[in-house]
């Protein structure tokens, strides 16, 4: 594989603080690819441009930085990401992540799956039923809960299971529909202890 031939359309290469999930408050180096196959509303990422680069142009750029995670985002990273993109970062040494909607199965050697799911719980099964993933994070309104979260034991298995609030933090008008949201998810978890919370901390600490 020669890296200066393969490339990806990439929105953003950005380093920062990993902001949800159980890996939250870890240095990670978010590679946002852009396109994507839904149209989510609460969506907060102008995903439908980017830059053609490089594998050998993407690692050049991302050496600098001391931080052996990368992220793969997007948009929905499973329509450009390869096994053999992931082969060569590997071989670079870099563990890798990847933030998916579970529309598509992931590269065979990452690292660890965050799965956001916008598809029912057949199309995780199909994707997932071998590898499971290592975490969930059911995007949640404020309307009833028990209509937009599965069962645990109807979706493929995971390490961690978390309602997200959705959080629009830089529309000021939305804090009482997030507080109702939140709190919402509060009591659902208290029901239900095999979920637990992940806000977009980020969103709060004010970083990207």
């Amino acid at each position: 594989m020669n890296p200066d031939e393969i490339t990806l359309k990439v929105r953003e290469i950005f380093y920062t603080l990993q902001g949800e999930g159980a890996r939250a408050g870890q240095a990670s180096i978010f590679i946002r690819l852009a396109m994507c196959n839904k149209e989510c509303w609460f969506c907060d990422t102008d995903w439908s441009f980017g830059r053609v680069h490089t594998l050998a142009k993407i690692a050049e750029r991302i050496n600098k930085y001391p931080c052996e995670w990368i992220v793969w985002t997007g948009g929905e990273p499973t329509i450009q990401l390869t096994d053999a993109v992931v082969d060569y970062f590997r071989e670079l040494g870099y563990r890798q992540a990847i933030e998916t909607n579970g529309t598509n199965p992931v590269p065979k050697d990452i690292d660890y799956i965050a799965c956001s799911p916008k598809v029912t719980p057949e199309v995780l099964w199909h994707n997932f039923e071998m590898t499971g993933v290592d975490e969930y994070r059911f995007p949640v309104n404020n309307l009833e809960i028990e209509k937009q979260v599965p069962r645990t034991r109807d979706i493929p298995p995971a390490k961690y299971y978390y309602l997200s609030p959705l959080f629009l933090g830089e529309k000021k008008q939305m804090f009482a529909y997030q507080k109702e949201t939140v709190a919402k998810c509060v009591a659902y978890i208290k029901e239900h202890p095999e979920w637990s919370l992940s806000v977009q901390q980020h969103k709060l600490w004010g970083i990207p």
